[in-house]
Order: C-alpha cells, then sequence, then structure tokens
C-alpha cells in the first residue's frame, strides 16, 4: 500500500518550514483508496516567492485546522504505507519536522519518483513533476497546489509501475529512514549557501578541494551530501572543513565549470567522473545511392561525430525522435535492418528512400538539416543563457566548431562588438567532454538562444 502525496510550505529556512496545505492519497497499486486534502495554518510567515508560486496567503489559513489537529488523520492515511513523493526527500523531511515539533516519532519508508523515473523513462528533458507530466502526457490541473501536484504524482506512479516489469527498480528504491542527523558544525555551512545554480567546492581542513559538484540548488545538494548514509557521503561528512562555492546563473555553465576543474583539481572523490562522460555519437555516411545514412556508434572513431550521448540507448531514443520529426527511414538511420523497405514505408510513413523510390536531393536536404542542427562543426555561433542576476547574460563563444569559453554579459552591445567580446570571455578547453555538454544541453534545451556570427 502507498501513501501518495504533496506538501506546500511556507518556505524560509531549513527545517523552519511550515506546511500550508497537504494532499495525501492511499494507493493500493491499482486504485486510490482513501484521501485526505486540507488546508494548514502553520502559525508562521509565508515567504513571498511562495505565495505568488502557490497563490497560497495568510488570510487563506486564518481558519484553517493547525498541524496537530491534521496529525491523527495523518498517521491514520499512511499507517503500514510507503510515503511516495516527486522529491521525496523533501516531503518527507517537512512531515517528519512537522510530528517532531508535536513530540512525536513518525517513520514511513519512502520512495521518490524523481529517482524512479530517472531509471525507467531515461533521458526526458526534465524531471520536474509539471514538465515531465506534460511531456509523458498525463493531464494536470492545479499546479502548485498539494491536490493537482498529488494527484499528477498518482498517475506518473501508476505508469512507473507498469514500465518496472520485474519490479526490480522499485524493490530497491525503497528507502528505510535515515537515522544520520547533520552535525552542528555542518548545519552552519549549509546555512551559509545560497540556494542558486552553480558549481560547489567541498575541502578539508588543509583548504584541499576533496570533491566538486554541480546543482541547480547548491544548498539543497549539499545537505543531501550531508544527510547521506552511502560510503563516500559519510567521508565527505568526516572531512569537510569548509565548503565554497560559484554561481554560474545556469546549468551549462556549471556543467562546464564542473567537468574542467574536476580534470584540474583531481579532488579525491571525484574519481568516478574523471573518465569520459559519454560513451556513443551520432555518424553519418553516403550510401552508394547518394542518400545519407546515420548511425550510432561508440565515440572512439576518429571521424567527427554529429552529436554524442551518454549510452547507446540515449542516442537510439534520440534516433527515434528525429526519424518522426525529420519524416527519416529508419533503414537509414540504423534503426531497422532489412534488405527491403522498412516497416515505415509499408505503413505510408516513410517516402520510400530504402527503396529509392524517394528523390536522393529531397532526403538528404532533410538529413542535412538535421545534422546542421544538432552538430556545430566550422561553426561560429554564440550560445546565450541566464546569467547570475535578472540583468545579466551568459555567453558561450563557439569558432569553428572550437569552444572557447565562457562569460557574462549585461549589455547587448558587448557581445555585438567582436573585440570586446573576447575580452569578457573566460578561456576554458576545447575536448571531447566539453563537446558532448554542449551538444546535449543544446537537444534538451530547444529554446536555447544561439546567435550566428559572421
Amino acid at each position: 500500500m502507498y501513501a501518495i502525496l504533496d506538501i506546500e510550505t511556507t518556505g524560509g529556512k531549513f527545517n523552519e518550514e511550515g506546511i500550508t496545505e497537504i494532499a495525501i492519497y492511499q494507493f493500493d497499486g491499482h486504485k486510490v483508496t482513501d484521501q485526505f486534502i486540507s488546508l494548514v495554518n502553520p502559525e508562521r510567515e509565508i515567504q513571498p516567492f511562495v505565495v505568488n508560486l502557490t497563490g497560497i496567503n495568510s488570510s487563506m489559513l486564518k481558519n484553517a485546522p493547525k498541524f496537530y489537529e491534521v496529525a491523527k488523520r495523518i498517521v491514520e492515511i499512511t499507517e503500514d504505507c510507503i510515503i511516495v513523493a516527486h522529491n521525496s526527500s523533501f516531503d518527507y523531511r517537512i512531515l517528519k519536522t512537522e510530528f517532531k515539533r508535536l513530540g512525536f516519532p513518525f517513520k514511513r519508508k519512502s520512495l521518490c519518483t524523481v529517482e524512479l523515473a530517472q531509471q525507467l523513462i531515461p533521458d526526458m528533458e526534465s524531471y520536474s513533476l509539471g514538465k515531465l507530466t506534460r511531456a509523458l502526457g498525463i493531464p494536470m490541473a492545479d499546479r502548485h497546489r498539494a491536490n493537482g501536484d498529488a494527484m499528477a504524482t498518482v498517475k506518473l506512479f501508476k505508469m512507473l509501475l507498469n514500465k518496472d516489469l520485474d519490479k526490480v527498480i522499485v524493490k530497491d528504491a525503497i528507502k528505510i529512514e535515515q537515522k544520520s542527523k547533520i552535525a552542528p558544525n555542518l548545519n552552519a555551512m549549509i546555512e551559509a549557501l545560497p540556494s542558486d545554480t552553480g558549481v560547489y567546492y567541498i575541502h578539508n581542513s588543509d583548504g584541499d578541494i576533496i570533491y566538486i559538484g554541480k546543482s541547480k540548488n547548491i544548498r539543497k545538494r549539499i545537505i543531501q551530501h550531508f544527510t547521506g548514509t552511502n560510503s563516500k557521503s559519510k567521508k565527505i561528512q568526516k572531512l569537510v572543513s569548509t565548503v565554497t562555492y560559484e554561481k554560474t546563473g545556469n546549468e551549462l555553465a556549471a556543467l562546464l565549470k564542473e567537468s574542467a576543474e574536476i580534470k584540474k583539481n583531481k579532488p579525491i572523490f571525484n574519481r568516478a567522473l574523471r573518465r569520459h562522460i559519454f560513451s556513443h555519437a551520432l555518424y553519418s555516411f553516403t550510401d552508394k545511392n547518394g542518400y545519407v545514412n546515420l548511425y550510432i556508434d561508440t565515440s572512439d572513431r576518429e571521424e567527427i561525430p554529429i552529436t554524442t550521448f551518454s549510452t547507446r540507448a540515449s542516442g537510439k531514443h534520440f534516433m527515434f525522435k528525429v526519424v518522426d520529426e525529420y519524416n527519416l527511414c529508419q533503414k537509414l538511420t540504423g534503426l531497422e535492418s532489412t534488405k527491403t523497405s522498412c516497416f515505415k514505408y509499408g505503413v505510408k510513413e516513410c517516402q520510400g528512400a530504402c527503396i529509392n523510390e524517394e528523390s536522393v536531393n529531397d532526403y538528404n536536404k532533410r538529413v542535412n538539416s538535421l545534422i546542421q542542427k544538432y552538430s556545430y562543426d566550422k561553426k561560429d555561433m554564440l550560445i546565450i543563457d541566464k546569467g547570475r542576476t535578472i540583468e545579466e547574460k551568459c555567453a558561450f563563444l563557439i569558432e569553428n566548431g572550437i569552444f572557447k569559453g565562457m562569460g557574462f554579459f549585461d549589455l547587448n552591445h558587448q557581445i555585438n562588438n567582436r573585440a570586446i567580446l573576447k575580452s569578457l570571455i573566460t578561456p576554458m578547453e576545447n575536448n571531447r567532454d566539453t563537446q558532448h555538454i554542449i551538444q546535449s544541453y543544446m537537444r534538451r534545451n530547444k529554446r536555447l538562444k544561439t546567435i550566428d556570427l559572421k
């Protein structure tokens, strides 16, 4: 039995938040068997940004029950259940905090639908609840309200259960109550950290960097390190003396800085990340009939790839999407092995390049359009993303297909003048990892702004 829930809070300092709304659906793996939905008077201020996000304000909660008044119902509906939530570590922590204030130990097993989705549905553009449900065609109402988010999580979890045919991941993903608590000295470090995107550096007492990481929320990620119970987390907790950070404003800058600085500093707990972060790539060749063919292969070939992938599976996933998007032939893209026409030709979804029926020029035009979009080989271009403040932007410079570096600017004329632009750019090494990071990021962020430099 599962208790699928979502909680809205006041926001604020870690472990000082209060619940403003809670929705719990008891789910037996097939249908909802019970439910509890309620506003909650948190008896504390709601952060303005939370009011804007959820629409829940203090006046709405004046007559709402306080947590102690709904605590018994929460205990009853979650009894003998595994708690399921999208980012369950947050919702479960908030519940435990509220019960702790009442002097009641609240312990349940938990499952996180973010982690399950990442394993069962790899290579999605985003695993945020809104974007993931939209990509999967799951209807959603009242985003950022407990009932709407909890019901969407029910539908998502039902889909994940169906995808987990062997039931191995669901069994393995169940988390037993974590017993570790954050030591006072670690708490002090957390308080000094921002909830922003960037790169963080964990130092030992000698000042040496023992771990480098990146996150969309630095503070949240460090909390995970400091509360983790795996071997690496425990070693970090024992050795950490200071945490420093650098805001980047966007994930691409964080990914590139993390990769470059791990190679440069070689921290002891980053050993697994020093290897190449991709294994497969997309290549092309022209067959004897003149058609441009595409295929996925290992990334150790001498040819320059069109784009690269972390795994063969992610490459195949990409190919199925672009075959539909560009109306390409599955036989000529390595997705189907046949000596005759491909399956899509039989259902009138392929124009016959597989049996030389379609014009070579017409077919190759579409293939080259795909190559042009996903490769920056020999291009002069800027990629523009968010900066560290509202006014600022971040620019990534590519010249003749080579990544030169990145920099921040706040006036458009700074990037329109090539001399000024180059002075803003901090040089960075161009290597296979940076190419993979940039290409993967551009695939996942289709609305990313790019500027061709003439």
